[in-house]
């Protein structure tokens, strides 16, 4: 049987799809550990050899076409009404399925927007043509981006706890790093500090180890995602890492900013703890702002009208994301009307989603400040996942 978790997001696939106007999602996989649905991995946990299908209907009946070697493993999931398996060609259960339920609507995982939504190769697409060469079901194709950003970004209660503990172990790491750094440590150092932390605690990173953690010290032209260097942090810098942990295949992502006070200095200098605050400030209007319902673009020009209302320039990037089963999940964005995002930035906020929040400004003589947070979206607005960052922490 497969675990708790994933029947939890399978008992969610007929009331998304009857949500959405949609009669059928149906997910093809071959050669799993090469060309594997990332949505089919979520779901099921397992993979296949030969050209398969699962087909989701939105009366809750749960249909797959498999390859007669794995026959007994589907089985075992307990997953499917029905079972059809084949040796030479799956074009017969194919077509007896799609004949008997007549869908109007047949979504597939297909995606300009969302890469979550894109696992279904060109070459499958072409083999499901060929199947159904001769048949009007080619026409009812649509994406099916719409299902899998609610399926992701409508947590269970499972999967919220999940994220939690992830954040909760991050945030005690975070804290052993300000009574360890010292000027003159490298970011190699302050990285290698943080992932012998994590190892302790026996929890994967959320992303590559080459850049989780992420580590800038100082005034760089070094972009967000790139891993740590042998620059090393001096008096006068501000330093800030990007990091996270997973537990139980949840992550987490969080940001924190540090400065290094001067011989003889009491304090940061102004332009470092107005730049801070104001940071800090932007954040709080954007978690004010959200709830179901709002747009992601709407949470991002508060955020991003109010740095640049205070004379800073605009970040190069969208002010948050979903997190789940990996670092950057979901579909709908905290992100501006720009042509990358697509429509990812105009999808209405819903209860459930977990987002991070993650403006940035940067200070020529000192380095980027950047808070990143995490929060969940509820009926009626926003909570937080992580403590905040409230003050800026300092080095002596």
């Amino acid at each position: 049987m497969i675990d708790n978790l994933k029947q939890e997001k399978i008992d969610q696939i007929p009331s998304i799809l009857n949500e959405l106007d949609i009669d059928l999602w149906m997910i093809i996989e071959k050669e799993s550990d090469i060309t594997g649905d990332p949505v089919a991995e979520f779901l099921l946990g397992t993979g296949v050899t030969w050209l398969s299908f699962y087909c989701f209907f939105r009366n809750g009946k749960k249909s797959a076409i498999i390859g007669s070697l794995d026959i007994e493993k589907f089985k075992r999931l307990e997953i499917f009404d029905e079972i059809f398996t084949y040796k030479n060609s799956c074009r017969e259960d194919l077509l007896r399925i799609l004949k008997e339920n007549n869908p109007g609507k047949i979504a597939l995982n297909y995606s300009k927007n969302s890469a979550n939504a894109d696992g279904l190769t060109y070459g499958k697409y072409l083999q499901l043509i060929e199947l159904l060469e001769g048949t009007d079901f080619i026409s009812r194709f649509i994406p099916a981006e719409d299902i899998i950003a609610k399926l992701k970004g409508k947590k269970t209660r499972e999967e919220l706890d999940r994220i939690q503990h992830a954040v909760d172990n991050t945030l005690s790491i975070i804290d052993k790093l300000t009574v360890f750094v010292r000027p003159g440590y490298t970011e190699k150092e302050i990285a290698r500090f943080l992932i012998d932390e994590r190892k302790k605690t026996g929890l994967p990173a959320s992303w590559d180890e080459e850049h989780n953690p992420a580590v800038f010290a100082g005034p760089q032209d070094t972009g967000a995602h790139s891993g740590p260097t042998e620059k090393k942090l001096e008096r006068g810098h501000v330093f800030n890492i990007d990091f996270g942990v997973k537990y139980k295949e949840y992550c987490s992502d969080l940001q924190r900013t540090w400065y290094v006070l001067r011989e003889n200095e009491k304090k940061p200098p102004e332009e470092v703890l107005r730049g801070f605050s104001v940071i800090k400030e932007s954040i709080h209007r954007a978690f004010n702002a959200i709830k179901p319902g709002a747009k992601g673009v709407e949470i991002d020009r508060i955020n991003r009208q109010y740095l640049i209302e205070k004379g800073y320039e605009e970040y190069p990037h969208g002010l948050g994301h979903q997190v789940g089963r990996s670092a950057h999940d979901g579909g709908a964005l905290l992100a501006p009307a720009w042509e990358r995002y697509g429509n990812l930035p105009f999808i209405p906020l819903e209860e459930g989603q977990v987002f991070t929040i993650e403006p940035r400004i940067y200070l020529k003589e000192y380095g980027v400040i950047t808070i990143e947070e995490m929060i969940y979206i509820n009926k009626n607005g926003a909570e937080w996942l992580s403590i905040p960052q409230e003050e800026l922490f300092i080095i002596k």
